[in-house]
């Protein structure tokens, strides 16, 4: 395979593109990612758990937000370095390592545009990451050039028809569509669709479906404590309360949490599934 350093052919970013990027940064800059993060470890601990990280394995985390999967990787004896399109999240990642006692790498990449050589990684990993990125296509490419032929790619994404993939299809029709040229999250929490992203690749691919329970008092301090914390959610009521709509989508938010609510004691607790994908590349 020829060596390259800075992404596929696939990868162009035009100015466009670049647009769109510099939107989902300040979004996810936004609030208080950290804790929202907290409330999502099962993930990147299944993720890694999944893959079968070893100690002295070359980690790749993609869209790592603030960690998730690179700390149990790194806690397991890898070399893990965490990239992200957000840089602000580091530095409450880098807080979370060092309470962990364990050393990762941080670096500001795009998903789109990985700046390593081909087959440079052992193991990719992303929890929650990459499904808000926006071209699935270039993204699976480069998750796909970057792992070492026998190495294996592990992406723990929302089922698209679980509680937040039902939440972000709600969330949908109160902005403007996306470009063409993007997916939208949930597709990466559909299996057939994940299928159809690497078909054209050396990999073998099974998926998993796992769930982990959100809480709260009620719906309605879950969707509130989103509102302030989660930047998606933070910046669609700034945006849509100047306009009247607001009020609406969070009402639609609070009506699906009122219907996945399985606490039975006047409390919230919703079950949110989300699928495990792992493709093993083959030598």
């Amino acid at each position: 395979m020829t060596q390259q350093i800075g992404g596929s052919a696939m990868s162009l970013i035009t100015a466009e593109i670049q647009a769109v990027k510099d939107a989902h940064r300040k979004t996810w800059a936004s609030g208080d990612y950290a804790r929202i993060a907290e409330l999502v470890t099962d993930v990147g601990e299944r993720v890694v758990e999944r893959a079968g990280v070893q100690a002295g394995s070359d980690v790749l985390d993609v869209a790592a937000g603030t960690g998730n999967a690179s700390i149990p990787a790194a806690r397991a004896g890898a070399q893990v370095i965490a990239t992200d399109l957000t840089p602000e999240l580091f530095t409450a990642g880098r807080q979370r390592a060092s309470e962990a006692g364990v050393q990762v790498e941080w670096l500001a990449a795009d998903a789109e545009d990985l700046p390593f050589e081909d087959e440079r990684f052992d193991f990719v990993l992303s929890s929650l990451g990459v499904q808000f990125v926006p071209r699935h296509e270039v993204v699976s490419s480069e998750l796909v050039r970057v792992c070492r032929a026998g190495g294996t790619i592990v992406l723990g994404n929302w089922a698209a028809d679980g509680y937040i993939g039902r939440f972000w299809t709600i969330m949908g029709p109160y902005f403007p569509p996306p470009p063409d040229y993007a997916s939208p999250p949930a597709g990466w929490g559909r299996s057939e669709h994940v299928e159809q992203l690497f078909a054209e690749y050396p990999v073998d691919l099974t998926s998993e479906r796992y769930a982990l329970d959100f809480e709260a008092d009620s719906a309605e301090a879950f969707i509130d404590t989103l509102t302030n914390y989660y930047g998606p959610l933070l910046q669609a009521r700034n945006k849509l309360t100047p306009t009247g709509r607001w009020q609406a989508l969070r009402d639609a938010l609070i009506a699906l949490s009122n219907e996945m609510n399985a606490a039975g004691d006047g409390r919230f607790r919703a079950p949110s599934e989300y699928l495990v994908t792992l493709a093993r590349k083959r030598k």
